[in-house]
């Protein structure tokens, strides 16, 4: 250790031999020589000393710079903060952003559920939560509902949304001049205004499902009062709608032959509610689910609306997605008519199809395995019902012996079973949309197998319908789609077996539809769950339809989107349940 000045001087070579010199280095000359070797030191240094020193003084400098920085992390967190977009491609052009007018189009719905509101809105876990609406209450008779609205909301352009809002929406529904299929929902149902926040939903019946109702989005009367019927469908704001919504129209873009190609919203920063943490989001339409993954894999957008199990592995660069599976009160069956083929009427063909459908090589083989296996009309694993009734598992063996049992023993050249030299002949119908018409060629082949001479009819969705509405089909390979508080009294219930209404299997029990009577009026919702619960086994018996599956709604998000949480949905534009807690960009804030 250096601990005087001559020891100083020796350590650089400089030895002063009397008092004057000492006094000049004193002075700085001894200093100037310091700094002088110094700069040599270097030089004196071997190739790895150096290394050696100048690690060291790297190490010491980045502690030091790092210091604020580790303490800074340490002491905050990362925070959702605004800004940012995202654009996703979707099926379809819109055309009409109206509530009354979107319920035939996804696009539509899509839109409309974020540039307008509604009384109440489905949350994140698919219960119904105040939107609109402050609050409500239900009279004791279940007759009478009391909403009251939010004195903060306002339209986009600042007017005040009123009771004379929701007022206008109900009436023009209601007036078949419009041509809106929200009209049966509202049928009997009278509105009283108490002022210009407090509305009163009046019913003739009891209707446990009535907050349902309220999810539609309402119109603002001083945009569409001065609109007449004729017009409406063609109002210019069915593209550049008004709104009370968390999102607002900004524009849209069209190409040379006038179809409309993107559509951009922003957010609204006078929404009542919580703000939307993200800027702009842009909608690209396209014609087909081929377009759509090919402008995915082009960069073109960052979202995919929605892409069907089939067409996953056709997705490229799936690192930079998130792929939602979101549970969906859907299923799928195939639904007997014996009006139209007399087999059906036959409980043990029913109940030989039943068990020679291989439901899980449909979800495997189809849907790729986003899917679940439905057994009955009430979907237990799904919605919160009993999923105790009666299953009938694929048996091959044992869908043979019930056909051979039934004097179906006879097997002609084609492998066909034939009764009296009668064949067992049976045409299934469909639609178009890709994942039913391949369904369909699986059980028809499942079938065949097992002697059926099964056909198959895949019609466009206007031959379809008229194929509906005649009833003209033997077997219907369809899907529907329940509310997540269910009411299936439309599609099981006797009432429903005319040419507009939709119980395709034209299932008709008397002690079902009493159930679904009775079930629709019990406000409690564990009684009604029991009653739904009696109904689903006694039509599990009677073999109306083969329950199929239940195929998840894949969404395609990119995974610069943080905060989604949706877990169910009601129909796919509720995917955007809770988009105002979605956030792309970030900051760091002091934790607590």
């Amino acid at each position: 250790m250096i601990n005087d000045d001559h020891q100083l001087d020796d350590f650089f070579g400089y030895k002063p031999d009397h008092v004057d010199k000492l006094e000049k280095h004193r002075n700085g000359k001894w200093f100037k020589s310091v700094r002088e070797k110094v700069r040599l030191l270097p030089k004196l240094l071997s190739f790895k000393e150096r290394y050696i020193v100048l690690t060291l003084l790297l190490i010491i400098i980045g502690s030091i710079i790092s210091i604020p920085f580790t303490v800074y992390s340490h002491f905050t967190k990362e925070s959702p903060s605004y800004g940012g977009s995202f654009i996703e491609g979707v099926i379809g052009e819109p055309r009409h952003i109206n509530p009354l007018l979107a319920q035939a189009s996804d696009t539509d719905r899509d839109l409309v559920g974020l540039v307008y509101s509604s009384l109440l809105k489905y949350n994140e876990e698919g219960k119904l939560v105040p939107d609109l609406a402050k609050s409500y209450e239900i009279s004791s008779d279940g007759l009478n509902y009391t909403v009251y609205i939010k004195d903060n909301a306002k339209w986009h352009d600042d007017t005040p949304v009123t009771v004379d809002d929701v007022i206008f929406t109900i009436d023009t529904a209601l007036n078949s001049d419009y041509g809106s299929l929200q009209q049966a929902n509202w049928t009997s149902i009278e509105t009283e205004k108490v002022n210009d926040t407090t509305i009163i939903f009046k019913l003739k019946n009891k209707y446990a499902q009535f907050l349902n109702n309220l999810t539609l989005n309402i119109l603002p009367r001083h945009i569409w009062q001065n609109i007449k019927p004729i017009n409406f469908a063609l109002s210019d704001f069915n593209l550049k709608p008004i709104g009370s919504g968390p999102f607002m129209f900004d524009k849209l873009t069209k190409d040379r032959d006038g179809k409309i190609i993107s559509y951009r919203l922003r957010r609204n920063d006078n929404y009542y509610d919580l703000k939307a943490m993200i800027d702009n989001i842009q909608f690209n339409f396209y014609d087909s689910e081929d377009q759509l993954i090919d402008a995915y894999n082009r960069n073109e957008i960052e979202n995919l609306g929605y892409v069907s199990p089939a067409n996953l592995d056709k997705v490229k660069f799936k690192s930079r997605l998130n792929i939602r599976e979101v549970k969906m009160p859907r299923y799928f069956s195939a639904f007997f008519n014996p009006n139209q083929n007399e087999l059906l009427s036959d409980k043990n063909i029913r109940l030989a199809l039943a068990h020679g459908t291989d439901r899980q090589a449909l979800i495997d083989k189809i849907l790729g395995g986003h899917g679940t296996i439905v057994d009955s009309p009430l979907i237990g694993n799904i919605l919160d019902v009993g999923n105790d009734v009666k299953k009938y598992d694929y048996d091959f063996k044992l869908a043979q012996q019930i056909l051979d049992e039934s004097g179906w023993k006879t097997i002609n050249a084609d492998g066909i079973r034939t009764k009296k030299d009668k064949p067992l002949k049976i045409k299934i119908t469909t639609s178009t949309w890709p994942e039913l018409a391949d369904a369909v060629e699986l059980i028809k082949d499942q079938w065949h197998t097992l002697g059926v001479d099964a056909s198959v009819e895949v019609l466009p969705t206007p031959a379809l319908q008229s194929v509906l509405r005649d009833r003209s089909y033997d077997v219907l390979l369809f899907g529907e789609i329940l509310s997540i508080d269910p009411d299936p009294f439309t599609f099981w219930h006797s009432s429903g077996k005319k040419d507009r209404g939709q119980n395709f299997a034209l299932y008709d029990n008397k002690l079902a539809d009493s159930l679904l009577e009775e079930a629709r009026q019990t406000l409690n919702p564990i009684e009604r769950m029991k009653k739904y619960d009696d109904f689903q086994k006694i039509i599990t018996e009677d073999i109306p339809a083969i329950f199929l599956y239940n195929s998840y709604y894949i969404y395609g998000q990119t995974d610069a989107i943080k905060g989604f949480d949706t877990k169910i949905i009601a129909t796919p534009s509720d995917r955007f349940s809770g988009i105002e807690k979605w956030y792309i960009n970030t900051k760091r804030i002091w934790k607590n």
